[in-house]
């Protein structure tokens, strides 16, 4: 029988958050606790037997199933989407995004219980599930993206190298520029609550793009003549920004459109199936900063971009 949640109902449940980050003074674990890894003896790289729980809304969550697809693991990982709605009981499987296929759970919170009776932590995507041991491997999105671009070497497609050792000092680089200063950055913005944190911290955004924009300016991807892990890291941000991130936290006066190489460059990895397919650009709007009074935000433009127009980047 196929199981759906109830519609999210934050007038009953609360607003997702509130008492589930940190739910006592004695909560100490980190923020993502499941750090399973694929390969070894618990848990062997096998076709069929792990399940990427994912959501259109989370940028991290999209990076796996981005990777996933770009690795050529559709048919060896299995993947399916949470509602794009939370209320206090987290994300949960409703029609529009469809049913859990693996457990049949109403609520994601389920598969938490399963490997730790009574957490009461974070509710997070992704999550990656080992149908075997019937527990959650990982919920740590920066180790699910690189075991799956490494570790299924076997039924992975040859020709794509997301995480080749010879460039992994300049894809961990570039990546924790990208955490800082994009990633975490955007959304740092509109957490500022004094004029002089809000400046600043819209400032560092804009200085990333621009030194992107550059860099992109003089070869097709941030490292390496294919994409790689750190592409994936920086796009899912840049796909949000119009739509999401710039309008609700105002950082730019200039859309993503405005700079010339980062929004041919986006264009051309959207245009990848791996990329298009993970999409749901309905999904990628933000709730609006708070607002201090204290803080004179910019106003910044409504973007129009067409996804689809040709990138001319294919000559590198």
């Amino acid at each position: 029988m196929t199981v759906f949640a109830p519609p999210a109902d934050p007038a009953a449940y609360g607003a997702y958050g509130t008492g589930r980050l940190h739910t006592s003074p004695e909560w100490n674990r980190p923020l993502y606790p499941f750090q399973g890894r694929i390969g070894g003896e618990h848990h062997p790289a096998e076709p069929g037997r792990y399940h990427l729980y994912a959501a259109h809304l989370c940028p991290w969550a999209q990076r796996a199933a981005i990777v996933r697809t770009l690795a050529g693991l559709d048919d060896v990982v299995g993947l399916s989407y949470v509602d794009d709605e939370r209320d206090g009981r987290g994300w949960a499987f409703r029609e529009r995004r469809g049913a859990d296929p693996v457990n049949g759970f109403a609520f994601l919170e389920q598969a938490y219980d399963a490997t730790e009776p009574g957490y009461a932590g974070h509710i997070s995507v992704p999550v990656l599930w080992d149908r075997v041991s019937g527990r959650i491997v990982s919920n740590h999105y920066p180790d699910i993206t690189i075991d799956l671009a490494t570790r299924f070497e076997r039924w992975a497609d040859p020709g794509v190298r997301l995480y080749p050792a010879e460039l992994r000092v300049q894809i961990d680089a570039r990546n924790d520029e990208i955490l800082r200063e994009i990633n975490h950055g955007a959304g740092r913005v509109g957490t500022a609550r004094t004029q002089e944190d809000y400046d600043e911290r819209r400032r560092r955004v804009v200085a990333a793009f621009e030194r992107l924009d550059a860099h992109l300016g003089e070869r097709r991807y941030l490292v390496g003549n294919q994409p790689t892990e750190a592409d994936v890291r920086l796009w899912v941000t840049l796909a949000r920004f119009d739509l999401g991130y710039n309008p609700a936290y105002r950082i730019s006066e200039r859309p993503l459109t405005a700079f010339p190489n980062l929004w041919a460059y986006a264009r051309d990895l959207y245009q990848r199936p791996a990329f298009r397919d993970t999409t749901d650009f309905t999904a990628f709007g933000l709730r609006p900063a708070e607002e201090y009074p204290d803080v004179k935000r910019i106003d910044v433009p409504i973007a129009d971009a067409d996804w689809d127009e040709p990138h001319h980047r294919g000559e590198w």
